[in-house]
């Protein structure tokens, strides 16, 4: 093999010329390369350290300055054996070498020809093995032209926008008129991975090396364009803050010049005071330092400089190591519960029962106590009273008509205008961790798409899990086991199982008519006159006055409307004596409660409605206390059919096909002068007034089955009766719930005598001594109990059994 020659020094300081493509012997040595590939027609500086590879140079410098130079297959190995290098290397010669003071070789390789490295013939002290020439193959074509081309454009336009190229590469490529020429220069002069120079080296075949050669070159430009994308941003983006740093360094030394403190100094060092003073836990702590310290790094203009000082506000104002000292003497309470609320018997010493146990076991789970009652009985005041009680603070939050789980628990940090939940808000007001924290109206939660938050309310209420109640925006566990819950609700249904589950029901019924008189006496008016502006010399309220009030102008279970009529007298007085119209004490008894409030807005219907056969009084239960209701029956020639109205619920009707198919049934026992044919030559339409309040259960049963019997039989029923009760189709009847508050209802109608079913008979032993001395109560087993007691005149009990 014939090639050119290139001068190499000689130790006497001339030089002589070494012919670089003269015949290559059968063995060179062989000097690994770490993380290098060299090219053909390319001069490679190396660094040599190895002493093994030292020992090689200075013997190839004593001869031909021949040598092969292979690149390891894993750059990791520090001293590679012949199985560790590349099949494929290059013939070079030492051009030039440097001696480094520390032992160490600066050599100047100039690349000759491509060569495959065959079988080792020595491994010490440094690898020789046999080699075999791998020259280029090349095949002219217009596809290697137009690669030739491709490559020499390309790499000109990288040489333009890199810095680490020199110009001079874009001349010397531009005079390269060999395509496997171009390829070395080019590939050895890109910054590429080591496999793939080491793929570009192996390639025998030209315009394959030139394919791929431009593959890699595109993939470059792509990444510089990308790369040149990125660097002008981040100039701009280094430009405007030294523009503002350079600002902001005047603005100091202005402030200081002026003797003013840096305000956003000033504003982390008293964050910093406020959380050392909150006393976190070891958890918080560490969260609230990372933010302080992110606080501290970003300029007051950034967006999330305001939500991370709301945060650490937040943080520092919750009450994590602070707790009232609970004051619990039994006798205290009693008086503090006496004071605020009237009789309710039951419900202290249930109170009483659970203060007891937290003096004895103070460490002892608190229990989740839930008032359920028709509003206005005083849910909510018993929970200030139970706060008072023990010296704790007292929250109150309701919950009713909420839909979305972060009420609860809070939104994430990440959403604009994130806030804790309630519970979280509720804490950081009573300024404890351990109120006494009121939830209202927790039957009203709803749930949609936005969650559930009866679900989200079991971590809160559940002893066992709420310890480390985890709030969205505070991302911090907190203990909840010191707060003591309270919860109100009207009616129990709408409360999810698993949450009602953790409660302990306390139930509160209506008032009668003595006790409003009473609560309003004792607790009303008085609020109501100091509301007022007024004086007890001022304005006074007769028994006869409140029981005015009571009986019509409100209709309720609790006192709330009874208080806002006593506001509304207190206001009208008030006036006359801002006037200057009245100067004595003004005393209201029923004729100036007509007067200042207008005529009566409940009068009892009783009397006119049950004049006539077909009517009959049922008692109800609301959510608001119990009620009274009428059943109305009426026929007209027909065949048969029967129509209900009023806007009954399906279970309702339901009581109504049944107390048909009763008195139908047994009709010629309960009416014997009614016509055999009455029911099928008859429509009968059967109507419950007050058609817009939709209602619905079986407590009405009785009182539709007596309006049809009163109906067919032509007898009335008595105007001073009521009745409720579940009707069975063979004439049982069933117990009902809610007895109390339906008699309470009977009381305010003015309706002496109740039938209910004989299995509520055991429901009087809850009953106050007022309500029950001034009502009747018959207990039935079967509707021939009740339409005896109900219709006047009694059933004639010699008449021949209805046919079955």
């Amino acid at each position: 093999m014939t090639g050119p020659a290139i001068e190499v020094p000689t130790p006497d300081g001339r030089t002589r010329e070494v012919p670089v493509g003269a015949a290559l012997p059968d063995a060179l040595p062989v000097l690994p390369l770490k993380d290098s590939v060299p090219f053909p027609d390319m001069l490679t500086p190396l660094a040599v350290g190895q002493p093994r590879s030292v020992q090689l140079v200075n013997d190839v410098l004593g001869g031909d300055r021949l040598l092969v130079m292979a690149a390891s297959r894993d750059g990791s190995i520090e001293d590679p054996t012949p199985e560790d290098l590349h099949d494929v290397g290059v013939v070079g010669v030492v051009a030039r070498m440097l001696k480094v003071p520390d032992g160490s070789l600066r050599i100047l390789v100039q690349g000759a020809q491509r060569v495959e490295i065959g079988e080792a013939v020595q491994r010490d002290p440094y690898i020789v093995a046999r080699i075999e020439a791998a020259p280029d193959v090349v095949e002219p074509s217009p596809e290697l032209e137009a690669l030739f081309r491709n490559v020499q454009q390309t790499f000109t336009q990288i040489v333009e926008q890199v810095p680490y190229l020199p110009e001079e590469l874009q001349l010397a490529v531009a005079n390269v008129e060999d395509p496997a020429e171009l390829a070395h220069m080019i590939a050895g002069s890109l910054r590429i991975k080591t496999d793939e120079r080491q793929e570009l080296l192996a390639e025998r075949d030209v315009a394959k090396r030139l394919r791929r050669l431009s593959e890699l070159l595109a993939r470059e430009a792509e990444l510089i364009s990308i790369g040149s994308k990125i660097q002008s941003q981040v100039e701009s983006e280094i430009d405007r803050g030294q523009r503002e740093f350079f600002l902001r360094q005047q603005l100091k030394a202005i402030q200081e010049e002026l003797g003013e403190t840096d305000e956003a100094a000033a504003e982390a060092a008293e964050l910093r005071e406020r959380i050392e003073a909150a006393g976190l836990p070891e958890h918080a702590a560490k969260q609230a330092e990372r933010e302080l310290a992110r606080f501290e790094r970003l300029p007051p203009q950034s967006a999330e400089h305001g939500t991370i000082r709301n945060y650490l506000e937040w943080l520092a104002e919750l009450p994590w190591s602070r707790s009232t000292e609970d004051h619990i003497d039994l006798k205290a309470a009693r008086e503090v519960l006496d004071r605020d609320h009237y009789d309710i018997e039951k419900v202290k010493d249930r109170i009483l029962e659970f203060l007891a146990v937290r003096k004895l076991k103070p460490d002892a789970p608190s229990s989740i106590i839930c008032f359920v009652g028709p509003p206005g009985v005083g849910k909510t005041s018993l929970g200030r009273s139970i706060a008072a009680a023990i010296g704790r603070e007292f929250e109150r939050i309701s919950v009713g008509g909420v839909r979305d789980e972060s009420e609860i628990r809070g939104h994430r940090r990440t959403y604009v205008g994130a806030m804790p939940g309630t519970i979280v808000r509720a804490l950081r007001d009573a300024g404890s961790n351990n109120p006494v924290l009121m939830i209202d109206e927790i039957d009203k939660m709803g749930a949609d798409f936005r969650g559930d938050p009866a679900s989200a309310m079991l971590e809160v209420l559940d002893p066992e899990q709420n310890g480390s109640f985890r709030d969205h925006y505070i991302d911090l566990p907190f203990d909840l086991s010191g707060v003591l819950f309270i919860t109100t609700a009207n009616q129990l249904e709408p409360i999810p199982g698993p949450l009602r589950d953790r409660m302990e029901i306390i139930q509160l019924a209506g008032y009668t008519e003595e006790e409003k008189l009473e609560i309003a006496k004792r607790y009303l008016v008085p609020r109501q006159v100091e509301r007022s502006g007024l004086v007890k010399s001022k304005l006074a309220f007769t028994d006869a006055g409140l029981r005015e009030l009571i009986d019509g102008y409100t209709r309720e279970a609790g006192v709330r409307s009874l208080e806002r009529e006593i506001g509304a007298i207190g206001r009208k007085v008030a006036r006359e004596f801002a006037e200057g119209t009245r100067r004595s004490k003004r005393t209201v008894g029923p004729k100036a409660v007509r007067e200042l409030l207008g005529k009566r807005r409940f009068d009892s219907e009783v009397s006119h409605r049950t004049d006539e056969p077909g009517v009959a009084t049922g008692l109800a239960w609301t959510p608001v206390g119990g009620d009274v209701l009428f059943v109305e029956a009426t026929a007209f020639p027909g065949d048969g059919k029967l129509q209900v109205t009023g806007q009954l619920g399906d279970v309702m009707r339901e009581s109504a096909s049944a107390a048909l198919s009763y008195v139908r049934r047994n009709a010629e026992r309960i009416a014997p002068d009614a016509p055999a044919d009455w029911f099928s030559s008859n429509d009968l339409h059967l109507h419950v007034p007050a058609g817009a309040i939709p209602k619905d259960g079986p407590s009405a049963g009785i009182t539709m089955a007596t309006a049809i019997a009163s109906l067919l039989s032509g007898r009335p029923v008595r105007p001073d009766t009521a009745m409720t009760g579940e009707i069975t189709l063979s004439g049982q009847v069933l117990p009902i719930g809610g007895l109390k508050e339906k008699a309470l209802a009977a009381q305010r109608a003015e309706i002496a005598r109740v039938i209910a079913p004989r299995r509520n008979e055991a429901d009087l032993d809850e009953f106050p001594p007022n309500l029950l001395a001034g009502m009747e109560f018959v207990f039935a087993d079967t509707v021939d109990d009740v339409l005896a007691a109900a219709l006047d005149g009694r059933l004639s009990s010699d008449r021949r059994k209805a046919k079955r």
